[in-house]
């Protein structure tokens, strides 16, 4: 079974390499959705990025932004209270979706075994 963890990085460099392979941003997105699935970025987010590649900034590291890191700091907050709270009860305490919750727990999730070494360069 391979150790392989997809993150948001690895996605980004294939869409480079559909980029360079002179494919559509929707072509990309087609194979991207055949491949990985629900995993896959949306239709949007891939023409997002081929206009970063246009503009010549290939970088696939995400832009800081401001309020994420709190968002994230108000989550962890909350589960090192109570880590037995359900998604449905942490998204009614922030004010946010359940899907929010989900997906921001993965992401916690991938950085924590990031900093971990668990993820290959």
């Amino acid at each position: 079974m391979s150790n392989f963890v997809l993150i948001k990085q690895h996605l980004r460099e294939v869409l480079i390499f559909c980029f360079n392979w002179k494919k559509s941003a929707a072509e990309a997105h087609r194979m991207l959705v055949e491949i990985y699935g629900d995993t896959a970025p949306t239709d949007k987010s891939c023409r997002e990025w081929f206009r970063h590649f246009k503009n010549g900034d290939f970088s696939v590291e995400d832009k800081p932004r401001s309020g994420q890191p709190k968002k994230f700091e108000e989550l962890e907050a909350l589960l090192e209270e109570d880590q037995s709270q359900t998604q449905e009860e942490l998204a009614e305490s922030l004010g946010i979706t359940q899907q929010v919750v989900s997906a921001r727990l993965r992401a916690i999730r991938i950085i924590q075994k990031q900093r971990n070494g668990y993820l290959m360069n």
